[in-house]
């Protein structure tokens, strides 16, 4: 069983789903220019799904390229709204545009892993959860917004799941760990037994 990765992440929330799992992580993070890249795959004809796929592929495969032999982990999270990719919003004004599409609606939450050794991806999988947002008018929106701070809202575009975003939810089909950026069961069963 393989139990020491390095996560090509800056996610705090990544890092914490894996070492409650019991890994022991090291954070490299890729950084890539995402949104460039989303831009480049969508003119394209790239699907949220891929898009999640490559993003995640291209993070891990940057890291584990000067790394002899390490085990890295890629991820990335798109949130799918009727096959358009919701981008992170990079303002409140934007978080509130962002709520107001998602409103009332069903959207999926795509969230790709990829295991790269090498430079070369030896293994990716990718889940999806269906969320079904209440109704809500403009105050309750603002007020939800209202009890988000900066860092929470920037890094988990715009709900925390395991926080105040749970409350602007009627109905979530999917796993937790999925919805808050990594699959974290697969990616278990596959560390379990790689040599």
């Amino acid at each position: 069983m393989i139990n020491k990765i390095i996560l090509a992440s800056k996610s705090g929330v990544r890092k914490k789903i894996l070492e409650e799992n019991g890994f022991s992580c090291l954070v490299k993070p890729a950084n890539i220019d995402e949104e460039t890249i989303k831009e480049s795959l969508k003119n394209e004809g790239a699907t949220p799904l891929l898009i999640s796929k490559n993003l995640a592929e291209l993070k891990a495969n940057k890291i584990s390229k000067s790394l002899n032999g390490e085990i890295v982990i890629g991820a990335d999270s798109v949130i799918d709204l009727e096959g358009y990719i919701v981008s992170k919003p990079t303002n409140r004004e934007e978080a509130l545009t962002i709520l107001k599409k998602l409103n009332g609606k069903v959207h999926n939450l795509i969230s790709s892993i990829c295991v790269s050794r090498n430079g070369q991806m030896i293994w990716n999988y990718s889940e999806k959860a269906e969320l079904v947002m209440k109704n809500l008018n403009d105050n309750e929106l603002k007020s939800y917004l209202s009890k988000i701070t900066d860092a929470a809202l920037y890094a988990y575009n715009v709900y925390q799941i395991e926080g105040e975003g749970k409350n602007l939810f009627s109905k979530i089909n999917g796993d937790k760990d999925t919805i808050m950026g990594i699959p974290v069961k697969r990616l278990k069963e596959y560390l379990n037994n790689l040599k």
